[in-house]
């Protein structure tokens, strides 16, 4: 969704809100899946991620694109939420979760996984969800720069990974 002028959800009310969420909510959770590749921790993430959105409401709503509001606090989440899973990995040395049913090439979806959090949701963004690279620095909260370094590098990695080699596209 992309704000252009009147939109159905410009308003402060309980209305427009709930607009709001009922469109923007599943192309969220897709993100968050993407960076997480976990259902239900996608689903809490994109909740929490709307949580704050209506407790910002007011002040969101006037943004011109609220969309990449309530996505770049939910990527910051899901980070998080991967930072920690790592940490408590090391700590417990446990088991590697399952891959969910996609349909998208597993061993993509494997290596993509196995990036740092900030290259992993520069990748999903960028390429899963098509988006142009100013709007990954958006979302991410980044430069331009940044993301392209964080593509760059996660297209190298992801050739290592996979054994192929590397076209730069950015």
């Amino acid at each position: 969704m992309h704000g252009t002028g009147a939109e159905p959800w410009q308003g402060a009310d309980d209305d427009a809100f709930t607009w709001f969420f009922r469109a923007e909510f599943p192309a969220v959770l897709k993100t968050v899946w993407l960076v997480l590749h976990d259902r239900g921790r996608a689903e809490e993430v994109t909740q929490d991620a709307f949580v704050q959105l209506l407790l910002h409401w007011p002040k969101v709503v006037r943004y011109q694109r609220p969309d990449a509001w309530v996505r770049r606090v939910a990527i910051r989440i899901a980070v998080r939420t991967l930072r920690r899973d790592a940490l408590g990995r090391l700590l417990e040395r446990g088991m590697e979760a399952p891959m969910p049913p996609a349909p998208v090439d597993v061993d993509l979806l494997r290596a993509v996984r196995r990036l740092p959090p900030a290259q992993r949701a520069a990748v999903v963004l960028f390429y899963f969800e098509d988006r142009p690279v100013s709007e990954v620095a958006q979302i991410l909260g980044c430069a331009d720069s940044t993301a392209k370094a964080h593509l760059h590098k996660a297209r190298q990695r992801l050739a290592e990974l996979l054994g192929e080699a590397v076209a730069d596209v950015s």
